[in-house]
């Protein structure tokens, strides 16, 4: 009775020029959970579209378990209490991805250039990778990025040419930051961008009460548009005064 209670039939696509990864996740995770899974391949089109009719769903791969169908690779993580991707839920998944590897990479920079990661140009660099870094997320797409940053940006809204700028002024002022060159221009476009991009986030959320994603990691963010956003401007600003401090 136990061993029946643990065996799970799983139907999934797998054909020469496609391999449904929900499929594999679904196999992965049922393997996890302890089920014994009889593998069942739908391996042509015409494999596929039969089986979606007769069990009346639209989508595979399909688990079964006990003879109850169970649903997708969704369905199977909510079966067994785990939380259900969802595209349009808000996050802030990235932000914190791309702020702990640039923290790990300023830490690895000053070890290799001071023998300690434990320096004041590490928490300068981790500002200036941050940038860089950010940068990159949001030139993978300008065009999605300029649109959603239209949607606060004071500058961009009076200004549309600032909204595709913005990143390459981010990207050019880390990357001046991060060798410490040309200071003269790194340090006041850090402080202009950084300057607007704060009155903007703090006008549309403190002020105006607006709920908005952030364009700070690129057009496609789930990222709210907040504290986060408000902090890669600060962190900019901070960046620019730290800098200046330093030579005068």
């Amino acid at each position: 009775m136990q061993a029946a209670a643990r065996k799970a039939v799983l139907y999934r696509m797998v054909m020469p020029k496609h391999l449904c990864p929900y499929g594999l996740k679904a196999k992965d995770l049922l393997e996890r959970e302890g089920f014994e899974v009889e593998d069942r391949w739908l391996t042509t089109r015409e494999d596929t579209e039969r089986f979606k009719a007769e069990h009346q769903v639209k989508t595979t791969p399909q688990t079964f378990i006990n003879g109850e169908r169970v649903g997708g690779y969704d369905d199977l993580r909510k079966r067994f209490g785990k939380a259900a991707n969802d595209p349009n839920a808000a996050t802030y998944t990235p932000v914190v991805a791309v702020f702990a590897m640039t923290a790990l990479m300023a830490l690895a920079a000053s070890y290799a250039a001071y023998g300690t990661p434990f320096t004041l140009r590490a928490a300068q660099w981790f500002i200036a990778f941050s940038m860089c870094v950010l940068a990159l997320m949001k030139l993978q797409d300008i065009e999605s990025f300029s649109s959603m940053f239209l949607g606060y940006d004071l500058l961009a809204q009076r200004w549309v040419r600032y909204a595709y700028a913005y990143p390459f002024l981010e990207g050019i002022a880390g990357v001046l930051m991060v060798a410490g060159a040309l200071n003269w221009l790194s340090i006041p476009v850090a402080l202009f961008i950084g300057t607007v991009g704060a009155a903007s986030v703090f006008k549309a959320v403190y002020v105006d009460k607006r709920e908005i994603k952030c364009a700070c990691v690129g057009g496609s963010s789930k990222v709210p548009l907040g504290f986060v956003s408000l902090t890669e401007n600060l962190m900019m600003i901070a960046m620019a005064v730290w800098m200046l401090a330093e030579h005068h």
